[in-house]
C-alpha cells in the first residue's frame, strides 16, 4: 500500500482509523425536614404565650422568626452534610483511581480519543499518553485490535487492555462507582464480530453504553431511570451521528483540508517525509473522500448546516433549566459530545459552529468543569 494511502486510511473517520456486577452500597440520603419543632413552638405556654395572647401580630411575627431561624438551621446543616457526603465519595473515588496506572494509546486529533481524555480529565484520573504513528502504528504492535483509542490499565499485578472509546468510559465509570475489579468489569462488554454496510468485518462491543451497577449504585449516579436512558441515548448519538459530521466539515474545501492536515501533522507523530505526504497528499485525498462521506451519510450540500442542526439539537436536549445534561455537573453524554467537538478547535469549522449556533455557553461550561477537575500530568 502506498504511503499516502496508508496515511489517509489511518486518518479517516472510522473507529479511529481517523487521525482521528454487582454488590451494594446505598447512596446516603440527606435528612428530610421535620416540622415537629414548628408545632412545638406554636403550642408552648409561659410568658411568651401570654404575651402572644395579648398581641396576635406579635404572635405571628414571633412564629415566623422562629420558623425562619429553624429553617436556616436545617438548610445549613443539610448543606454541610451534603458537602461531607461529596467529600466522602471523592475520597473513595480517589482511593480507587490511585490503584490504576493508565496508559492511553491515541491519535491526538481523533474524536474518539478526545472523548476518552475528556472523561479521564474530568474524573481526575492520571494517565500517560502514547501518541501512535498513524502509518506504522508500531506503538500498538502488542495489540491485535488495531484501532485507537486503546487504554492499558495496570491494577496491581494485573494488566487489562480496554478497546473502544465507549467501552473504556463505561468500564472505568463502573469501576469508580462500584469498586469491582476491572478484570471482572471488562467481561461485561464482550467483543463481537459483525459485517457493516460496506461488507467489511468489524468488531463491535456489547453493552458499551451501560454502566454495570446495581440498583442502589444506579440511583446514586442517575437519580432515576429517565436520566440513565437519556445519557445512553445521547452517548450513542455522539458516536453514530455527531462524529460523522467532523470529516465532511473539516475537509469541506481544499483550503480547509490543508489547514486540517497541517494541524494533524503538527499535533501527531509523523516523520519528516510522512508529515509532508500527510499534509499535502492526505489533504487532497481527504477532500475527495469527504465528498463520499457526505453522500454516504446523506448530508446537505452545505455540510455546515448539518453540523449546526446537530449542535442546536443537543442544546435543546440539554434545555434551559440545567447547565449540563447531567444537571449540575457533566454526565457521560456531556463529556462525549464535548470530546467529539473539541477536535475541531482552531479550525474554521469550529469557529463557524460557535458563531452560528447556541452551543458556546454549554461548551465553555464543560471546558471549565474539566479544567477545574483535571490533574496536571
Amino acid at each position: 500500500m502506498a504511503p499516502a494511502t496508508r496515511v489517509v486510511r489511518a486518518l479517516w473517520t472510522g473507529g479511529c482509523a481517523l487521525a482521528w456486577r454487582l454488590g451494594g452500597r446505598p447512596q446516603p440520603l440527606l435528612p428530610t425536614q421535620s416540622r415537629a419543632g414548628f408545632a412545638g413552638a406554636a403550642g408552648s405556654q409561659g410568658p411568651v404565650a401570654a404575651a402572644r395572647k395579648g398581641s396576635p401580630r406579635l404572635l405571628g411575627a414571633a412564629a415566623l422568626a422562629l420558623g425562619g431561624a429553624l429553617g436556616l438551621y436545617h438548610t445549613a446543616r443539610w448543606h454541610l452534610r451534603a458537602q461531607d457526603l461529596h467529600a466522602e465519595r471523592s475520597a473513595v473515588q480517589l482511593s480507587l483511581s490511585s490503584r490504576l496506572q493508565l496508559t492511553l494509546y491515541q491519535y491526538k486529533t481523533c474524536p474518539f480519543c478526545s472523548k476518552v481524555r475528556a472523561f479521564l480529565d474530568f474524573h481526575a484520573l492520571p494517565y500517560q499518553v502514547v501518541e501512535v504513528n498513524p502509518v506504522r502504528r508500531a506503538e500498538i504492535k502488542f495489540s491485535s485490535y488495531r484501532k485507537v483509542p486503546i487504554l492499558v490499565a495496570q491494577e496491581g499485578e494485573s494488566s487489562q487492555q480496554l478497546n473502544d472509546s465507549s467501552v473504556i468510559i463505561s468500564a472505568l465509570k463502573t469501576y469508580l462507582v462500584s469498586g469491582q475489579p476491572l478484570e471482572e468489569i471488562i467481561t461485561y462488554y464482550p467483543a463481537m464480530k459483525a459485517v457493516n454496510d460496506q461488507g467489511k468485518e468489524v468488531t463491535e462491543f456489547g453493552n458499551k453504553y451501560w454502566l454495570m451497577l446495581n440498583e442502589k449504585e444506579a440511583q446514586q449516579v442517575y437519580g432515576g431511570k429517565e436520566a440513565r436512558t437519556e445519557e445512553m441515548k445521547w452517548r450513542q448519538w455522539a458516536d453514530d451521528w455527531l462524529v460523522h459530521l467532523i470529516s465532511p466539515n473539516v475537509y469541506r474545501t481544499p483550503t480547509e483540508a490543508l489547514a486540517s492536515f497541517d494541524y494533524i501533522v503538527r499535533e501527531g507523530k509523523f516523520g519528516a517525509v510522512e508529515g509532508a505526504v500527510a499534509k499535502y497528499m492526505g489533504a487532497a485525498a481527504m477532500y475527495l473522500i469527504s465528498k463520499r462521506l457526505k453522500s454516504r451519510h446523506r448530508l446537505q450540500d452545505n455540510v455546515r448546516e448539518d453540523l449546526y442542526e446537530a449542535a442546536d439539537k443537543w442544546v435543546a436536549a440539554v434545555g434551559k433549566d440545567r447547565p449540563f445534561m447531567g444537571g449540575q455537573k457533566p454526565n457521560l453524554a456531556d463529556l462525549a459530545v464535548y470530546g467529539v467537538l473539541r477536535v475541531m478547535e482552531g479550525l474554521d469549522a469550529f469557529d463557524d459552529l460557535m458563531q452560528h449556533t447556541h452551543i458556546q455557553p454549554w461548551y465553555l461550561r464543560v471546558e471549565r468543569a474539566i479544567t477545574e477537575a483535571s490533574p496536571a500530568h
